[in-house]
């Protein structure tokens, strides 16, 4: 992650209508797992804490965090959020079945050996725990915002699907996330490849300060799809996600 990108990430990540709705849908994907509080899980990714700071409100409270970011995790522990710590997310420091359950939000296509963090975060997971993955949905969305981002692919429901089965991991829910804004992010794909984007010469990417009821709209609209996203699957969106299991034995 670019420098100013980061500063500017961990400047907005806790009120952009973007952060909050991913960070709601992962918390709500979290609860209806039913986990009891002492379930131990593991963020991967966990930038600032924010999401450890819902959980932990939650009641949750055996929680761990790590970032690849010295900054992310300083910021964590100026808000007095315990146990976090500077990881490759790829390369882990914890015993063999360590976790109930392994977050990873945004997280996988940062990592060129997918196949190696995928098995790595199988291996700390406990016979029978739980990995949610999210990442950023369809090469045709591939842009500049990528490139900021410092990505390597972006997925299709198949390819992350194929991925952690190929990881030794049951897929045991997949659907895509963040479907109101698909189609009016394609559409700015497209126009973007013909043309030079400002934010491109920035260095930002699509990470944007909006007006408060602009942020305050796009933020219900990202919720009101996650209480959606309880009762049905949806056929396309920006991201995808996918809950899966190690098998218990």
């Amino acid at each position: 992650m670019q420098v100013q990108y980061e500063a500017l990430y961990h400047q907005l990540e806790e009120n952009h209508w973007w952060f909050r709705g991913r960070r709601d849908g992962v918390f709500d994907q979290l609860q209806h797992l039913n986990l009891p509080k002492t379930a131990a899980i593991l963020e991967i990714g966990c930038s600032g804490g924010p999401l450890q700071q819902q959980l932990r409100a939650a009641g949750f409270h055996n929680l761990t965090g790590i970032d690849i970011s010295e900054t992310a995790i300083a910021l964590a522990r100026q808000r007095q959020i315990p146990n976090v710590s500077v990881m490759d997310g790829a390369r882990l420091n914890f015993p063999d079945e360590s976790f109930d359950v392994v977050v990873a939000s945004d997280v996988l296509e940062h990592i060129e050996d997918e196949q190696l963090a995928l098995r790595e975060w199988r291996r700390v997971l406990k016979p029978g725990g739980q990995l949610l993955v999210y990442v950023p949905a369809w090469p045709q969305l591939w842009s500049q915002h990528d490139v900021v981002n410092r990505h390597f692919r972006r997925y299709t429901g198949g390819s992350l699907r194929q991925a952690m089965t190929q990881a030794s991991l049951q897929v045991l829910r997949q659907s895509y996330w963040n479907f109101a804004l698909f189609f009016p992010t394609l559409l700015v794909r497209q126009a973007q490849r013909l043309s030079r984007p400002a934010a491109a010469a920035a260095g930002t990417g699509d990470l944007l300060a909006l007006p408060a009821p602009v942020n305050a709209s796009l933020t219900w609209l990202l919720r009101a799809e996650n209480w959606l996203l309880r009762h049905l699957n949806l056929p396309v969106g920006v991201s995808v996600f996918a809950l899966a299991r190690k098998p218990a034995s």
